[in-house]
Order: C-alpha cells, then structure tokens, then sequence
C-alpha cells in the first residue's frame, strides 16, 4: 500500500506568496491546491520534481582591484547540482582584466550552464 504525503510551498513567482498544497503518492504528483494563477501550479511541479536555484558566489582572480569575482550562472541550475558547483568554483583562478558578463566556466559539471562575471575588474596597476 503507497502512502500519501503533503507537502506545504510558498510561491515566490509574484508578489501574492500563495500557499500551495501538494499532494504527492510515492514520486507522482496527485494533486496541486492553494495557487491563484497558473504560475503556481508550474512552480510547484517543477519545485516538487527538480528544484532550480541560481548560483551566486566568488572566484579567485589573480593581478585584479579585487582579490575576489563576483560570478553568477547564466540561468538556473539543478539544487542538488549547487554545492558540487561551488566545490569546482573554489578551484578556479583567473587574471585580470575581466568584463562582467564573460564566460568563467563553460558548461560547469556537464550541465548546459555558464558561470559568467557579474562585475568588470580591472588590472591593479603597479
């Protein structure tokens, strides 16, 4: 006999924060309640079956302003993908100058996804 099991999401696709309500039997979604608008029905599969974040962190850049690059993915990555993707980011050294938006690590773990600069550092000048 398959349990059921609920879970509880706040919506973050607007302003209005509904509180949707997932019904769930083994790995299938049986039911979704709660959401005022079609967005939070899309939020709640995609929450329930594969949760998406950004990622934002720092690397490592060599001869720059800043001993630190702010970088961010170009697009959202799977969660259970995030700690190893800042585990390989903890390893990357780059060199001044760099624009923001230039590519950092193309296509990190094999997931279609870039890490790209979110700022301009320049060279230090000596």
């Amino acid at each position: 006999m398959m349990s059921t099991e609920e879970k509880y999401l706040n919506c973050i696709n607007c302003p209005m924060g509904c509180k949707i309500h997932v019904t769930l039997n083994a790995d299938t979604i049986i039911t979704i309640s709660g959401n005022t608008c079609p967005r939070g029905e899309v939020y709640a599969r995609q929450e329930i079956i594969n949760p998406q974040r950004m990622l934002t962190t720092t690397v490592r850049i060599q001869g720059g302003m800043l001993p630190l690059l702010p970088v961010v993915s170009q697009s959202t990555l799977p969660k259970r993908l995030i700690f190893d993707c800042v585990k390989v980011l903890q390893g990357v050294q780059i060199k001044a100058p760099v624009k923001m938006g230039d590519v950092i690590v193309h296509n990190i773990l094999n997931s279609g996804v870039d890490i790209i600069a979110s700022r301009d550092v320049k060279e230090k000048s000596t």
